[in-house]
């Protein structure tokens, strides 16, 4: 027997861009991930235009939140979807 779960998705923070990444497999790194999502997005155009070193000073500053909780640039992502928001943009 096959069962789905919904899980709740964490509430946007104010004064975030949220992004949706879809993968396949897992064991992507965040920061790469992220860096390349980010430049293929059209919503924000200083998050598309974002260099690896102001990507990585926000990491630093916190402001990389996965269901709340800040992000590390190391972290692997699982397969399936992750919101990952974005402080300070929108």
């Amino acid at each position: 027997m096959n069962q789905t779960h919904s899980y709740p998705t964490a509430p946007q923070p104010p004064n975030s861009f949220r992004l949706e990444i879809e993968l396949s497999s897992g064991g992507h790194r965040i920061d790469a991930v992220l860096l390349e999502r980010l430049r293929l997005q059209d919503r924000c155009a200083a998050l598309k235009n974002i260099s690896r070193s102001a990507l990585k000073k926000l990491f630093k500053e916190r402001k990389v939140q996965i269901k709340g909780q800040s992000a590390v640039p190391s972290s692997t992502l699982a397969a399936g979807v992750t919101y990952v928001d974005v402080i300070g943009f929108e």
